[in-house]
């Protein structure tokens, strides 16, 4: 005591490890959940202790600033897209169905997140466990359908130009509905026995049961990822090869006409036009490669799980929940940074959230026209 009382560093030390005592071997990162909940927690979890409560207070305040951006975000891109005459067009629709999913993902996913990580557990009981898990799995297979429709749609303008049959607004709203239906399909299998839905290690957070040792359960896992991770990134691999192809092949044939013509360039209003969704094409392939980012994590965490080919921790599975739930904060940012129709609105509507056009822009967009606004440097 006298050596503590001359040394404050001591003292403070001491201090600290009795903070840190509490979570030494005698404690596992399940003591605090709920007694109704137990029945859910797998076996694998009581080996940890307890996570350091900086962690959820890391998740909590990480959630809540992409919360703020992607809801705030989604929602101009939903208003401006739906109150914007020149952008309400078939193919918007999709780029409007996925803000609405990714507005919902965060509005619904985000406070039970945040809630959660200031108890350091799940504190809504199974019932909203079970919720909360279908949402991230709705939200989550609504998102990636919908850029796979986006990359389809890119791929029937670009490549297949003026023979292609082009989008009505129905055709929009009948692959709209498809996407939402077989997502919903997807989410309610746990529910009604394929696998079930329970808490993460982290126990903030719940999703499918990837430490089921049953083959029945790791069997909708494995489908899961087939059909709603797989079977869209090679249908989006098919469409990106051949639109880069036939943009690679267009952009060739010009310069050979130029170079015979001794022209610079002979591009056109209809050039232009091409270059215009030449240039939506690549948003959308940065937009898709960012959900595939954001998502893989979690596919590589169940498949570790289900296969048993790596060891998973609590604080491993923050990662998970982390960078799926930043998919929802990537799109507007994308769309508003890229899509020319999209800024020059945005301006009109939010002048001090965009950069200023110029006087030849600023008539292109009273004229209706596309506008092209100047990228400023990075700082």
């Amino acid at each position: 005591m006298a050596i503590e009382s001359l040394d404050p560093g001591a003292a403070t030390m001491h201090a600290w490890d009795g903070q840190m005592s509490a979570y030494s071997s005698n404690q596992t990162v399940v003591d605090k959940v709920l007694p109704e909940m137990l029945h859910l927690i797998d076996p694998h979890w009581y080996q940890f202790p307890p996570m350091n409560p900086l962690w959820y207070g890391l998740l909590g305040f990480t959630i809540s600033i992409l919360a703020f951006i992607s809801v705030t975000g989604n929602a101009m891109v939903i208003y401006i897209f739906t109150t914007t005459k020149t952008l309400k067009t078939p193919s918007n629709l999709l780029v409007v169905n996925l803000a609405v999913s990714d507005f919902l993902m965060m509005a619904c996913m985000a406070p039970p997140l945040v809630i959660n990580s200031y108890n350091e557990t799940w504190v809504f009981g199974p019932l909203f466990c079970a919720i909360y898990a279908c949402g991230g799995s709705l939200y989550g297979t609504v998102s990636i359908w919908t850029m796979t429709a986006i990359a389809f749609d890119r791929y029937n303008v670009i490549v297949k130009g003026i023979a292609a049959k082009p989008m009505t607004i129905n055709g929009a709203l009948l692959r709209i509905f498809a996407i939402w239906l077989s997502s919903l399909a997807w989410t309610v299998a746990p529910i009604l026995g394929w696998n079930r839905y329970v808490p993460e290690g982290n126990m903030t957070a719940c999703g499918t049961d990837y430490l089921s040792k049953d083959w029945f359960s790791r069997s909708y896992i494995v489908a899961y990822a087939i059909f709603c991770y797989f079977l869209p990134l090679g249908l989006i691999i098919y469409s990106y090869f051949f639109i880069i192809q036939a943009v690679a092949a267009h952009e060739k044939a010009m310069r050979e006409q130029a170079k015979k013509m001794n022209v610079a360039s002979l591009r056109s209003s209809d050039a232009a036009n091409t270059s215009a969704e030449c240039k939506l094409a690549k948003v959308a392939l940065m937009t898709i490669s960012l959900w595939f980012m954001a998502w893989t994590p979690y596919l590589v965490i169940n498949f570790a799980g289900i296969f048993e080919t790596a060891p998973i921790s609590p604080l491993g599975t923050i990662w998970g929940s982390v960078f799926a739930k930043a998919n929802a904060v990537y799109n507007p940012i994308v769309y508003g940074i890229s899509h020319p129709k999209y800024r020059a609105a945005l301006y009109q509507r939010f002048p001090s959230l965009t950069c200023q056009p110029s006087a030849e822009q600023s008539g292109s967009v009273a004229s209706g026209n596309t506008a092209v606004c100047e990228e400023k440097p990075a700082a």
